[in-house]
């Protein structure tokens, strides 16, 4: 995630000491692995939904660069789901508002696994109020960590997935927010709604080299970025948190129930390993009907 800390460069001697690939197993030719030997970039992974979809894609068979503003925490990451999974795994200390930080730490990755086929740009944070209080300055951050750092981690790979032949999959995380609207979140309903823009500019560029773009959008995850709202809403709202779950994050689901960070993780498999561009270019949501479509 990114916050208020200042970047700190990359530390790229030690991040790449700290990838461990596995070697090849003829044992595993057809066990059925749908990222054997694919390499992604997921940023935002120190926890959460992005810790959650570099285990899977593990355990499907890829590299996981685990890029986060926290090294400690991104090398924790990587070292936890290296044990479960044996799959390589890299820690990388990455700001992606900062297009120097972004540079460095894809060059990292590459460094480690040769190729960037995947990046799932899933950084992001949460801040909430009513637009007529909103200030200039969080309102830039919001738009720095959600748009520019799509855009600058999407800028750094593109030349690496064209080059190498391969193709590549390119993940946004978006929201029911890329769809809809909600009070207290101008800026995070505009970034999410770009992404989906974002999303089909790289769809019709990478067409040709085999380069697929998707957004995920889910519903209300109860993840730490969540968990800080509740208090939040409730307050500016003047209700408790107990109906700020009820009565506004969940109320329109047609079950009454929270995304989980296993359904979210399914779907960026869904869009690693899918094999042509006839998925691309799209957006699918993922709340329990909260949006439907």
């Amino acid at each position: 995630m990114v916050g208020d800390r200042p970047y700190r460069n990359v530390r790229l001697e030690a991040s790449v000491r700290s990838a461990t690939l596995p070697v090849d197993d003829p044992s595993d030719e057809g066990n059925g692995m749908k990222l054997k030997d694919k390499s992604a970039i997921v940023t935002g992974a120190a926890s959460g939904i992005g810790k959650e979809i570099a285990l899977v894609f593990a355990r499907e068979g890829a590299n996981v660069a685990i890029a986060d503003l926290d090294q400690r925490a991104a090398d924790a990451v990587a070292a936890e789901i290296r044990a479960a999974t044996g799959s390589g795994t890299l820690g990388i200390a990455m700001d992606v508002t900062s297009e120097d930080a972004v540079k460095e730490g894809v060059a990292a990755v590459v460094a480690a696994f040769g190729v960037v086929d995947i990046l799932v740009s899933n950084a992001g944070i949460q801040i909430v109020h009513p637009l007529e209080d909103f200030s200039y300055s969080d309102w830039k951050k919001m738009l720095a960590i959600h748009i520019d750092g799509a855009f600058l981690t999407t800028r750094a790979c593109l030349p690496h997935m064209y080059r190498s032949g391969r193709g590549g999959s390119v993940i946004y995380m978006g929201s029911v927010h890329s769809k809809e609207a909600s009070m207290l979140k101008a800026p995070y309903v505009t970034a999410k709604h770009g992404l989906i823009g974002l999303a089909k500019v790289v769809a019709t560029e990478g067409a040709k080299h085999g380069v697929r773009a998707n957004v995920i959008c889910p519903g209300f995850v109860r993840t730490p970025l969540v968990e800080k709202q509740i208090p939040e809403q409730a307050k500016a709202l003047g209700i408790s948190e107990q109906e700020v779950i009820s009565n506004v994050m969940l109320k329109d689901t047609v079950d009454g129930e929270f995304t989980t960070l296993e359904d979210v993780a399914a779907i960026a498999l869904l869009f690693a390993s899918f094999p042509s561009n006839a998925l691309t270019g799209q957006s699918l949501v993922v709340s329990h009907g909260w949006h439907m479509q």
